[in-house]
């Protein structure tokens, strides 16, 4: 955290000394009111009579203290957000940062509601936790130990009698904390189920109405919440119990302060009225700062388990590191996988088994199998979403862990089925990813997508808002600006991950023909489900449990694989096969 700290450390500084001028302020009043009521009313130096000038100016060196320690008090909670506001957003900042170089598998092991619950909760916390800390740690420790120097300086007997209370006073506030501080990881897990049921609910909502499951999301969030709560009520239950035993351990101090003070003025002793009323008031202040130290302990252990959380997000380090390789090659989108196989992260079960598979710059090749093959494994494994297991792939004949990340995805555009848009115009959403584009070039692009129809027919043509998550177009809309965005990004190498499964046969054929005419030079990877999308492609590859099973042509695989023929024969039937 020193990191942090440091770059905010002279606000931090000025802070504490605004806090140290604050609490002298207070520090010195009851020793002045002690001399009010003993010298200026009841005039026990001066044989019982009163000096009326003395409460004057007494009173007025009051008021002027009381203005002092307000202004520094002011003015430190000023220096003391700047110092945790600050802080919180370099740590928010540059968690983003580290999120958004995590490889796929980091972003899964922490899961999206957890992410979402450092970067906003923990953070939240960190931050509280350093305000408090600059503000509350000088302010309890100059309560406790100034008061209790003040407490020898009026009486020495006063200030034994608080020397006694404080060792059961500090072990009731250090058995608490030690049964309350576990409690606070374990609070923030909880946050982050709550997080990621509200994610998946929110995001899900379609679903559970058409399956009528609302009841059953009710009852999976109310388990959740109940878990939270009930830690939550776990940790104020130790601290309700704790504030009232310290309270009546300070209350005794008090009353056992009285009994001296009395006994000792009775005697003929050297304690006086207006000292007795002081020590009242510095062990109400002691009571205070023992309190205040309370708060911050319990914002302190909160504060640390949010920043223990934060430090697997900030020094958790990418699994996916750039390579070496940033320079130019001689191809433009050739791809091969070379006895590649592959396993998702903690898993031991091959998704992908010895794939060889060469693919030239300009060629256009489709991949076909059944659901769960190892389709969209494939594919994400050349722009290094994930690194192969065993075997290696090669773009440009460059092994994909050389390449510089940036470099090689700018070689890669991808549309995906699940199309994601983002809450900005229509332009900008073809334009996203792919730096300055004109308009023109968009336009283009959403011609080549057959989106331009339907984007024009919309009130504000390319500058119409999307709503979130694209709530406010269909699914083969979506798509459309999908392939889009991918298209006007002009890469090398275009990858559709079943992203035309929501487009009718004649629009998808039409994308097809215009992509094949303005852009001949790309080289395209077609995951599909029909055959209709793919029999045009120069080689289709069939994937049958994570191998391959066939690759050729259309007409080749008609005549020699009979997995593809079954698969052509269920989605075309006789009538096509004959018009085939």
């Amino acid at each position: 955290m020193w990191k942090y700290v440091k770059k905010y450390l002279h606000f931090a500084v000025v802070a504490a000394a605004f806090m140290v001028g604050e609490v002298l302020m207070d520090l010195l009043q009851p020793e002045i009111m002690s001399r009010i009521v003993d010298d200026g009313v009841l005039g026990v130096s001066n044989g019982g009579v009163g000096d009326m000038s003395l409460i004057w100016s007494l009173g007025l060196k009051m008021i002027i203290l009381v203005i002092i320690g307000g202004t520094c008090g002011s003015l430190n909670n000023v220096f003391a957000h700047m110092t945790g506001q600050n802080i919180g957003n370099e740590i928010r900042k540059d968690a983003f940062k580290n999120i958004m170089a995590f490889s796929f598998p980091q972003v899964d092991q922490f899961s999206t509601g957890s992410l979402i619950t450092r970067v906003t909760n923990d953070i939240t916390q960190v931050q509280n936790y350093i305000s408090l800390f600059v503000r509350g740690m000088i302010r309890t420790s100059m309560l406790m130990f100034g008061s209790m120097y003040f407490m020898f300086r009026l009486n020495r007997q006063f200030g034994l009698i608080v020397v006694c209370a404080f060792p059961f006073i500090v072990g009731c506030m250090a058995l608490c904390l030690y049964k309350a501080n576990p409690l606070f990881g374990k609070l923030q897990a909880e946050l982050d189920r709550i997080n990621v049921i509200m994610q998946e609910d929110v995001s899900g909502i379609r679903m559970i109405k058409a399956c009528v499951r609302e009841i059953y999301e009710k009852v999976r969030f109310g388990k959740a919440n109940d878990a939270l709560i009930k830690t939550q009520l776990r940790i104020l239950t130790i601290f309700a119990l704790m504030n009232p035993i310290i309270n009546a351990l300070m209350y005794l101090v008090v009353a056992v302060i009285l009994l001296a003070g009395s006994y000792e003025a009775g005697a003929g002793g050297s304690a006086t009225p207006g000292d007795i009323m002081a020590a009242i008031t510095y062990t109400t202040q002691l009571l205070n700062g023992i309190l205040g130290l309370v708060m911050l302990f319990q914002n302190l252990s909160r504060g640390l388990a949010s920043w223990k959380r934060m430090k697997e997000v900030l020094y958790s380090q990418p699994q996916i590191r750039d390579g070496g390789f940033n320079g130019n090659t001689e191809l433009h989108g050739k791809i091969e996988f070379r006895d590649v196989s592959f396993a998702y992260p903690g898993s031991t079960q091959m998704i992908l088994k010895h794939i060889n598979l060469t693919i030239q710059p300009g060629e256009t090749v489709a991949i076909m199998g059944a659901t769960g093959c190892g389709k969209s494994s494939l594919v994400n494994l050349i722009p290094r979403f994930y690194d192969v297991t065993e075997g290696t792939v090669l773009v440009d004949d460059v092994d994909v862990k050389d390449y510089d990340q940036k470099l090689l995805r700018d070689k890669i555009a991808i549309a995906l089925q699940k199309s994601e848009l983002f809450s900005i115009p229509i332009a900008e959403n073809i334009a996203w990813g792919s730096g300055d584009v004109r308009q023109e070039e968009i336009e283009k692009a959403a011609q080549i997508a057959q989106a331009d129809s339907f984007i024009q027919a919309t009130p504000d043509g390319y500058d119409t808002m999307v709503a979130e998550r694209g709530m406010s177009l269909s699914g083969g809309q979506k798509q459309r600006i999908s392939i889009a965005r991918a298209i006007v990004k002009n890469a090398e190498i275009l990858i559709f991950d079943d992203s035309t499964s929501a487009l009718d046969l004649k629009t998808e054929a039409d994308l097809y023909a215009a992509l094949q005419e303005t852009n001949p030079a790309s080289t395209k990877l077609i995951i599909a489900q029909r055959i209709a999308s793919v029999r045009r492609a120069d080689r289709i590859v069939v994937l049958e449990n994570g191998c391959i099973a066939a690759c050729g042509s259309h007409a080749e695989l008609m005549e020699g694989c009979g997995t593809y023929r079954d698969i052509y024969d269920s989605q075309m039937g006789e009538d096509g096969e004959k018009n085939g």
